[in-house]
């Protein structure tokens, strides 16, 4: 059976920590981030405004963007188990901030806000924010929005996450 597959890329810049890190990567820094999404169908589809195609390049980027640019890029990406870390971005005086992101978190599987002490934009997830980890969740946040931008011709199989030009982490359910 052929496949036919495509991949999409978009670049961010984003700041964050792994708290547990033996050595550098515990502290506070960033990233030029290259995410690459991969779609594939077994064929094209026949009719409308993707003919010939596994899902628009168009509809990806946009997805993409919508999903992962807009609540990450030029902002910061932190452990909702990282109290130090929200301790930091807390409004002086705030009560009750970081117990409404938590609960966010909890329920939605992750918080934007810009509510922070210098208006900084956050985005707090309920795992480290290592590649791996950020793979599976961008995955998981773009695995429904593509099955439904294509008309479940396409499938989400694998999503990519450079920090460096040289270290890449890939998240492929099986």
């Amino acid at each position: 059976m052929s496949t036919f597959r495509v991949r999409r890329r978009i670049e961010i810049d984003a700041g964050h920590r792994i708290m547990t890190h033996g050595s550098k990567c515990r502290n506070l820094h960033g990233h030029r981030y290259v995410i690459e999404v991969e779609c594939e169908a077994s064929h094209l589809h026949p009719s409308g405004e993707q003919t010939d195609m596994v899902v628009d390049f168009g509809f990806l980027k946009d997805e993409m963007m919508r999903l992962i640019d807009a609540p990450c890029d030029h902002g910061f990406i932190a452990s909702s188990a990282d109290g130090e870390l929200l301790a930091l971005f807390a409004p002086q005086g705030a009560v009750g901030w970081a117990e409404s992101i938590l609960a966010e978190v909890k329920e939605k599987g992750a918080a934007l806000t810009t509510s922070t002490r210098m208006g900084t934009k956050l985005y707090v997830v309920p795992f480290q924010p290592t590649a791996e980890c950020l793979a599976k969740h961008w995955f998981e946040v773009l695995v429904a929005p593509v099955r439904k931008r294509s008309d479940a011709t396409a499938r989400l199989v694998a999503v990519r996450v450079w920090e460096t030009p040289n270290c890449m982490a890939e998240y492929a359910p099986a």
